[in-house]
């Protein structure tokens, strides 16, 4: 079986079939040409494809897709236009009345879908402290169908016990989405702990450059994946061509860019552990984690996000954060360039007070999206905006 780089490089790149292009093409093109009413071009030939309109499916959609299940170790992907797009393509699998239950430290944006358009539509939520697996037993109610977790959580960097969690899961007959964005393929795969889905935006490490945006789920079930294109097709959350080019162009060097991720983002852990005004640091590579023993036996990898909180009030710790010269003030992470962020104020600000304050995100927690940059150099830069305050 090809290692990592190899599958990053190779997977779902044959070259052009009619040229020879090492780089398969942009198939930019809203339809396909038919060749009888409902068969699709080289029906006659014996080589169906499949291919209609793009909204349901074009061969960049397929390329990427076998890429990304190549490195999460599934079978088969489904992309999608956003990261948020992909975690509607997963709830729109589930009916009024069902009930999903959630670790409590999520995404903002997955907060608000579930909260402000799931219940909306019927869907109920509990949201609980996913770091103790016994918790989950609490929770489940006769209606349950769904267990959705993150591990390392956005932004607090929690762990959950994945193969512990999807075996009680399992034994009360629910499904197990986890979402890997934080961990990509790279340090983490949920599939071979027995999860059924596991979702990516692919706009963060994936595409890794801040310039597209996407998402992914990926299964080594036929159903489930059978039912993830319908969502695309149905609800219209599909990407374009180029942007699946695009993101099957940064997958080739997620290997590589993560390498340097990993050891910068441990470099600015340590640093900011030190720092007499930060009161604490958020980070799966430090002793002083919680769960560091969970992290090294779950993953090959702690991330390139590192969370601290500062010795500041909330005015003061965002005039810090925005006085840095290489950590550029901005939402997203993953990409190359370092990035910093408040969640309480950016993208954690639609959750509401009292639940991020249960969920321990303090006005003070800043986020970092530690770069592949020099890190003598990103070290200089904290250093010099934490020494006028």
């Amino acid at each position: 079986m090809a290692h990592f780089n190899t599958k990053a490089i190779h997977a779902g790149q044959i070259p052009d079939k009619e040229t020879g292009a090492v780089i398969p093409p942009i198939y930019q093109t809203s339809t396909f040409a038919q060749e009888a009413p409902n068969e699709p071009f080289g029906s006659a030939q014996g080589r169906h494809n499949g291919f209609d309109y793009t909204r349901a499916d074009n061969p960049n959609y397929r390329n990427l897709e076998e890429a990304i299940a190549a490195l999460e170790q599934g079978k088969f992907a489904t992309v999608f236009s956003s990261g948020v797009g992909a975690s509607l393509g997963v709830l729109s699998s589930l009916k009024a009345g069902d009930h999903i239950v959630a670790g409590q430290d999520l995404y903002g944006g997955t907060y608000r879908l579930f909260t402000q358009w799931g219940e909306k539509f019927g869907l109920s939520f509990t949201f609980f402290d996913a770091t103790d697996p016994k918790n989950l037993e609490k929770s489940v109610r006769p209606e349950s169908r769904l267990v959705w977790l993150e591990t390392p959580t956005n932004p607090l960097l929690r762990l959950t016990d994945i193969q512990a969690m999807t075996t009680i899961a399992k034994s009360k007959k629910l499904l197990v989405v986890v979402d890997n964005t934080f961990a990509t393929p790279f340090c983490q795969r949920p599939l071979d702990s027995g999860v059924d889905l596991v979702l990516h935006s692919t706009t963060k490490y994936i595409g890794g450059h801040s310039d597209v945006i996407g998402g992914a789920v990926i299964t080594r079930e036929k159903d489930l994946k059978e039912k993830l294109d319908f969502a695309r097709k149905a609800l219209g959350v599909n990407p374009s061509p180029f942007d699946c080019w695009l993101m099957q162009r940064g997958v080739k060097t997620l290997g590589l860019r993560m390498e340097r991720h990993l050891v910068n983002a441990l470099t600015v852990a340590n640093f900011l552990e030190k720092h007499p005004k930060v009161k604490k640091v958020h980070y799966p590579g430090l002793e002083s984690h919680p769960q560091h023993s969970l992290a090294r036996r779950q993953m090959t990898g702690f991330g390139g996000v590192v969370s601290a909180e500062f010795q500041f009030s909330i005015e003061k710790t965002k005039k810090l954060i925005s006085s840095f010269g290489l950590f550029r003030l901005a939402e997203s992470l993953g990409g190359v360039e370092s990035l910093v962020s408040h969640p309480a104020t950016m993208t954690h600000a639609s959750i509401p007070a009292a639940e991020r304050a249960r969920a321990g995100l303090s006005d003070s927690l800043v986020r970092f999206s530690v770069g592949i940059e020099d890190s003598e150099d990103l070290l200089a830069d904290l250093e010099e905006a934490l020494s006028h305050f």
